[in-house]
Formats: C-alpha cells, sequence, structure tokens
C-alpha cells in the first residue's frame, strides 16, 4: 500500500499529538512531535540562561544552536518516542508549564525554525509519516497529501492543559493556564516568520466538543479518503 505524509497543525492544546500518535499507531507511520523539539530547544536556552522572565539572548541562542542535538528514541514503555536533549531524556521537563511560557518566543527565532524545519523534512522524506505542528502543512511539508487544522475554544484547551498539568502533580492555576493558552495563540499567529495558520486545502476539525474516539475516527475518515483519491 502506497505512503502518504500526513500533516497535522493547529493551535496548543488540540490534542495534535494524542491523535497523532494514535493514527501512527493504527497506520504504522512514523510519528514527530515537532512541538517536542521546539520545547527541548526551549529547555535549552531555558538552562543556559539564554531567556529568561526578564531577558531573551537571542544571539546567543543563534549562537549555541550546533550545541543542541535533538533526537526521538522509542520508549516501549511509553508507547512512542520521546524527546532527548543531548542524549538526555528530557520528555517530562519539555511539558512543564515553564516551557510553555516561553516555547512560542523561541519558536519566532528564524534561525531556530530553519535548523528544525530541515530536520524535520529529512525525517519525513521517505513519507509514511504523521507529525504535528504548527507549519506542517504550510512550510514543512507543503505537498503533503492529507492535511488536518485542529482548533478549539482557548476555554477548552485551556481546561484541557490545567487537568494535564494539575495531574502531573504541577501548582497551578486555570487562569494562569488561560493566559498562557492566549499568550501563545497570539504569538503563534502573529510571528513574522512561519505564523500559524490554516493551509488552504487544510480540513478543519473543530474539537471542542469531541470525544478522543470521534476525534480519531474523523481523521482516519480523512485519511482513507486521501489514499482512494
Amino acid at each position: 500500500m502506497k505512503k502518504i505524509t500526513i500533516a497535522i497543525d493547529g493551535f496548543s492544546s488540540t490534542g495534535k499529538s494524542t491523535v497523532a500518535k494514535q493514527l501512527a499507531k493504527k497506520l504504522g507511520y512514523v510519528y514527530v512531535d515537532t512541538g517536542a523539539m521546539y520545547r527541548a530547544v526551549t529547555l535549552y536556552a531555558l538552562k543556559t540562561d539564554y531567556i529568561s522572565k526578564n531577558s531573551f539572548d537571542v544571539d546567543g541562542l543563534v549562537k549555541a544552536l550546533p550545541q543542541i542535538k535533538l533526537r526521538f528514541v522509542f520508549s516501549n514503555d511509553a508507547g512512542f518516542a520521546e524527546m532527548y536533549l543531548n542524549d538526555e531524556n528530557v520528555e517530562r521537563e519539555i511539558r512543564q508549564m515553564e516551557v510553555s511560557e516561553f516555547v512560542s518566543l523561541v519558536a519566532a527565532v528564524p534561525q531556530v525554525r530553519e535548523m528544525l524545519v530541515a530536520q524535520q523534512q529529512e525525517m519525513g522524506r521517505e513519507k509514511g509519516i504523521v507529525m504535528d505542528g504548527r507549519d506542517i502543512g504550510t512550510v514543512v511539508f507543503p505537498d503533503a497529501e492529507l492535511k488536518v487544522f485542529m482548533t478549539a475554544s482557548a476555554e477548552e484547551r485551556a481546561q484541557r492543559r490545567f487537568k494535564e498539568l494539575r495531574e502531573r502533580g504541577e501548582e497551578v492555576t486555570y487562569e494562569d493556564v488561560l493566559e498562557n493558552v492566549q499568550k501563545r495563540d497570539l504569538l503563534d499567529t502573529t510571528r513574522e516568520d512561519s505564523p500559524l495558520v490554516k493551509a488552504s486545502d487544510a480540513k478543519e476539525i473543530d474539537n471542542s466538543h469531541l470525544t478522543l474516539e470521534g476525534q480519531f475516527e474523523k481523521i482516519l475518515q480523512l485519511y482513507n479518503n486521501a489514499i482512494n483519491n
């Protein structure tokens, strides 16, 4: 059976990664979470003091990019490939609220995007890949056979993120999470380099009121349509 490229874009906390993992497992495809890559670079910037609440040394981070080595390593326990930064498993660290606060700023740096987009395009060279992020269908794989754009209300996304963070033991408030979601939406959609926009040929799914199963079935049907066409 022929293999295709599946690009899943959308706003933060719309469940892109969850459904992309499900789809990749179902199809026997490779799954790549590009958000994890940007989060890993952000974590590096935080640990090396290139970014903080009061400053962002963009030039310093850009000069340090050659020192940042990213790779995905499949975990049997997790059931998916986890993010490694310079040979250290950072899958849990990159999901913390502190990283979420700065990732959109780091992702807006053109040199960061250039480095990661090149890596992502190489990963998908042989097709048979499900990749999710902000610019997969518009920049990374503009010729992807299936493009999905996921959205949901900011309030619903904040509630999902709040629940996830609290279950991990982080002390956060819903109000702070909502503010972070809204701030990231603004930064992602207004940055000059590769802003978050829906590709003209992407299929939009608003999952504000969809179950995970309903969401998956919708996208699986889109895949079947793409393969048959």
